[in-house]
Formats: structure tokens, sequence, C-alpha cells
């Protein structure tokens, strides 16, 4: 007891230093679409990305850091809600009227659910989205909320978005080769997304910020700027993610330098180029394994993240960002149900364990995997698809599909890559995790 208080007072004590510094900083959330754990340099990377390199220079690594799931619309969800998206009845990309029916889904996110930006609009903040949404809008959902309904002030999307913004398309996918005469180019989204933020900064300058920076690149197809695609999958992805974080580059050197940035991706890769674009994590993007769930994370804020750490103990979660950016921030965190942890701790250069398990799905009607018209994809390439319920307790973790088949148990902390299955083995742990898993699952809508 007596070292928890005296943690507890260390803690206060820094709390009390960056407080009096932080005046409400901006907040700029850089989502990178499909960044694998390894696509870094500074995570291990073989393409050379030295501005994302220099940002964890100056801030920190979270070496396990997880994603609220292995598809875009439902990691997205998890960041804005701060709970795990299969509360909301999203548990893949959101499609078609038709096609989330299919998967038991909704069309779009309730407005009504807690909201990050709305969090920090009712603080004062001007409140920004550009780039990929993906959480309602696009193809036959023409009634999904406005931007304005999350407590945007300025909402720019893509073609999956309520509110396309017309350079990045308005009728015209991202991965297609035609596009409007207004559009912009493939290759030039993400310069254009930077673009925008840095002008909304400035027009509203005289008050703090919160921006969602999110591209749709590193995700495939991948058009770098030669437009050489006659060339490999691998030369054109490595000029992608270089361009990629060339823009990165820009937007910070552009940034007052008191800024708080936040950089991740909402999911693993997709190809994975033979799993080095996940360092030998096992899986990729829709699979629960951790190469589907592990993305890198830094994060920078001067004079109150420590500069140049790399903290690789500390599970931290997507869904964590809610209570952790309002409680940095001095925000009121909204309402109870939080599936998230306050790690503001972490994020200060503390050693922090969490205290609640992580739970995961993907994918609905386990008895018809892949049969499920325009429904959840999943890996093609070997060993990589997984059951489609999961959840980390300390260093166990546990898959299991929603119908109580296929249970896999390993201990992250010896076997990260997930290669040796200790269900049989530990039993007692097995059906303690089995069981809560499958609770877990059983209470969703």
């Amino acid at each position: 007891m007596r070292c928890l208080l005296l943690s507890v007072f260390l803690c206060s004590l820094s709390l009390c230093g960056w407080l009096q510094a932080a005046q409400k900083p901006n907040v700029v959330f850089i989502l990178v679409d499909d960044m694998g754990w390894g696509d870094p340099s500074c995570f291990g990377g073989k393409v050379s990305t030295p501005h994302m390199d220099h940002l964890a220079q100056e801030g920190m690594q979270f070496r396990q850091f997880y994603t609220a799931s292995p598809i875009c619309s439902a990691s997205r969800c998890g960041i804005i809600t701060g709970q795990f998206p299969a509360r909301h009845r999203i548990t893949s990309y959101l499609q078609t009227k038709a096609g989330n029916r299919e998967c038991e889904q909704a069309d779009f996110l309730d407005p009504k659910a807690a909201s990050l930006p709305r969090s920090f609009k009712e603080a004062g903040y001007a409140t920004a989205h550009i780039g990929k949404w993906h959480l309602g809008g696009g193809r036959d959902v023409t009634d999904a909320p406005k931007f304005a309904a999350y407590g945007y002030d300025v909402g720019l999307g893509t073609y999956e978005s309520p509110e396309p913004a017309a350079p990045l398309g308005l009728k015209t996918t991202p991965w297609e080769t035609r596009r409007e005469p207004q559009q912009v180019e493939r290759h030039d989204r993400t310069r254009w997304t930077v673009d925008e933020t840095l002008k909304f900064l400035r027009e509203h300058a005289s008050q703090p910020c919160f921006v969602n920076v999110w591209f749709d690149d590193v995700h495939t197809p991948y058009r770098p700027l030669e437009g050489k695609d006659e060339r490999g999958l691998p030369e054109k992805y490595r000029d992608v993610l270089a361009e990629t974080d060339r823009q990165i580059g820009r937007l910070l050197e552009a940034l007052p330098a008191s800024t708080f940035v936040i950089l991740c991706g909402d999911n693993g890769p997709e190809p994975t180029l033979d799993h080095t674009r996940t360092k030998g994590l096992r899986g990729m993007k829709w699979s629960l394994y951790e190469g589907g769930i592990r993305t890198p994370l830094i994060v920078r804020w001067p004079g109150v993240v420590p500069a140049g750490v790399v903290n690789d103990s500390t599970v931290f979660s997507s869904v964590d960002f809610m209570p952790t950016l309002c409680a940095l921030a001095q925000i009121k965190t909204p309402g109870a149900d939080q599936d998230g942890e306050d790690m503001s701790a972490a994020l200060l250069g503390e050693k922090v364990l969490r205290h609640k398990p992580l739970f995961w799905e993907y994918g609905r009607k386990p008895g018809e995997a892949g049969k499920v018209k325009n429904g959840f994809p999943y890996p093609k390439e070997p060993n990589s698809k997984s059951p489609n319920v999961a959840i980390r307790d300390g260093d166990w973790k546990l898959l299991v599909n929603a119908d109580g088949t296929q249970t896999e148990l390993y201990n992250l902390s010896k076997d990260p890559n997930e290669t040796t299955n200790l269900a049989e083995k530990e039993r007692d742990t097995t059906e303690r995790l089995k069981r809560a898993a499958l609770d877990w699952r059983k209470a969703l809508p």
C-alpha cells in the first residue's frame, strides 16, 4: 500500500508539472491505413522512414499497442468511442445496406455513442476530421449522420463518408483508376490531406484544435508518384510508404512545437510481403493474430512525454485513447461503460500494467465463414486465418470461435509470434479465458 501511495504521489507531481505548462495543446491524431507493426524503420522496417523515426526520437514508442479490430471501420469505431466496436454492431467494414445486414451490422456509427471529438469540442476545441472515415456513408447508405453529429466542426471525408471532399472523389473510390475532373490523383491524396490539416490549423490559430489526419495510404492499391505500375508490388509499396513518411514530415515540420501528436495504424498490413511488414508476427489484416491487431504507436508531446523512450511492456489499446487523451487534456470523459483505461501515466514515463482484459470480435456467423456475400474478408496467406473471438489478459491471449470451436492459447511474453498452442497444457487458464471470451461475445447486441 505504501508503494502504491508513493507511486500515486509521484505521478500527481508529474501531472501538476505538465498541467501548468500545457494550456490546451493542439492534438493531431495521425492514422495510417493498413500500417504493419514492422513498417516504420524505427520498428525494424526495411524501408527508411526518417520522419516517423524522428517523431519517435522526440517522443515515445509503444511496442504492445493494439487496435480494436483487424479491419478499418471497426478499428476506427474503437478510437472514436473508447468502446469495443462489437458493442455498436460494427465487426467488419461498413458497406452496402444489404451487405451490412448479411454481416449483422449497423449501417453507421450511432451518433449517440460516446465521441472523442465531441468531448474536445465541448471543452472549447476546434475539431476537424480530414481523410478516411469509413464509419458510415458511401455506396447506398445515404442517411448516415453528418460529421457535426459526432462533434466535428469540419469534416472532409473520402468516398466512404457522409460528406466526401470533392478533391478526394465524390462518387469515385480511391482504388479505381478513373477519377473525377476535380479529384486529385491517387498518389497525391496524402499531400492533400496534410495541406488541408495545416489550413485548418492556420484558420483556427486563436483556439486549441483537435484534428484527425486519417490517411488512406498505405492501403492498396499502390500508385506511387512515378506511376510505374509495371513494377513489382514490393517496389510500389516501398515508394508509397516513403511518400507517406515524407508527408508526415511536412506536417510535423509545420506544426507548433507544443503540439500533442499521436501516430498509429488502424490495423495490420495487407499484403504482408512474406511477413516482413509484421516483423514475423503471425497474421495480417482480417486476422485476430498479432499481425492483424498490433501496429506501431508513437506519441510526442514535448516537455510532457519523455523523449526517446521505448515502452515494450505496457499493453495499450486504441480504446484507451478516449480516457487517456481526456485525462491529459483535462477534459471530462463521457459517461461510464468505457472499455478503455486511462494510460496517461504510461505517457508520462511510468511502466503501467492494464487492469482489464481486451476483447475482439471479427466476423459473425462463424459456421458460414467466407460464405457471407460481400461479408468478412479473410486472409489468404497461410497460417493467418484466426478464430473470430479473442481475449488478452496479462501475458495470455486466447482465441476461439463464437461456437466454442478452435480454441488456441498463447503466452505472448514467451511466444509473441503465436507458434505454440498451449490450450491443452494450460487447461485452467484456457477454461477461464474461454468462458470470459464467450460470455463477452454472448452479451453483445
